[in-house]
């Protein structure tokens, strides 16, 4: 009896971590998050009026709601993790762990257009050239978060 119910055991403790592996592997970690909602080093002049309507949704910023504001890094992903050797800055929230790049940075800002209401979410793009202002965070310290661009001149 004791030999099955630890073999009972063995099994239930082998299905818990196997759906423990499973939450953690859908888990998208606030890196990924970053690289999905602000990288896009495919694209380094966009010119199509229709580019934040089409990557906001494929990004996946369309869903259950309209994010308002989005802004896409055109540079390669090497240049943007570099800025997080950057001496710190403090964050728009308060924390210490902001970076400024010491280079502009060809971006696309996309706004939510005044008329446009969920689920058709409308943008409209502005091409800039900006620093940027990037949280790091983690054992290989990365971009986590975009708190903004600095206005040229700032």
């Amino acid at each position: 009896m004791a030999l099955k119910n630890s073999h009972m055991a063995l099994i239930l403790l082998g299905l818990f971590l196997v759906g423990l592996v499973h939450q953690s592997a859908g888990k998208e970690s606030p890196a990924k998050k970053f690289q999905r909602q602000h990288m896009d080093s495919e694209n380094s002049s966009v010119t199509d009026r229709n580019y934040c309507n089409h990557m906001m949704k494929a990004r996946n910023m369309t869903k259950g709601r309209c994010k308002p504001v989005n802004t896409f890094i055109h540079e390669p992903k090497e240049v943007v993790d570099a800025i997080c050797q950057e001496p710190n800055i403090t964050c728009k929230n308060g924390q210490p762990n902001c970076h400024q790049s010491s280079k502009p940075m060809i971006l696309t800002h996309c706004r939510q257009t005044g008329a446009s209401k969920y689920p058709n979410c409308q943008y409209r793009a502005s091409q800039l050239n900006n620093s940027i202002i990037v949280a790091c965070e983690g054992k290989v310290y990365v971009p986590v978060h975009f708190d903004a661009y600095v206005q040229n001149g700032a």
